[in-house]
């Protein structure tokens, strides 16, 4: 996948929810107001920093030209990078690709 992707992890459950509701929703997006996401190379650490030992999780991959709400990219602090961000549901028509991770 190239760069015209971003990546969002979560449970199998959730995704499973979203399908049947017809929007993903994150609790960060009630919390801090957008859905944590990431570049290819980023997902590993993802997983190594909040996923670790967790079991049903899938990755999202998700078309960026496709995402009906804003897409922002700005600075996760704790960790000095820069990181996609969607404020607002993720629409399912934006998801091109769900993995088993």
């Amino acid at each position: 996948m190239d760069s015209n992707y971003i990546y969002h992890i979560t449970t199998a459950a959730a995704w499973s929810k979203a399908q049947e509701v017809g929007e993903y929703i994150a609790d960060s997006l009630a919390i801090e107001g957008f859905i944590h996401c990431s570049a290819e190379a980023q997902v590993e650490g993802v997983l190594e920093r909040y996923y670790k030992g967790q079991t049903n999780l899938v990755k999202l991959t998700i078309d960026k030209s496709k995402v009906t709400h804003p897409l922002i990219y700005e600075l996760a602090g704790s960790i000095n990078e820069v990181f996609p961000h969607i404020h607002g549901p993720i629409n399912l028509s934006s998801v091109v690709l769900v993995e088993d991770i």
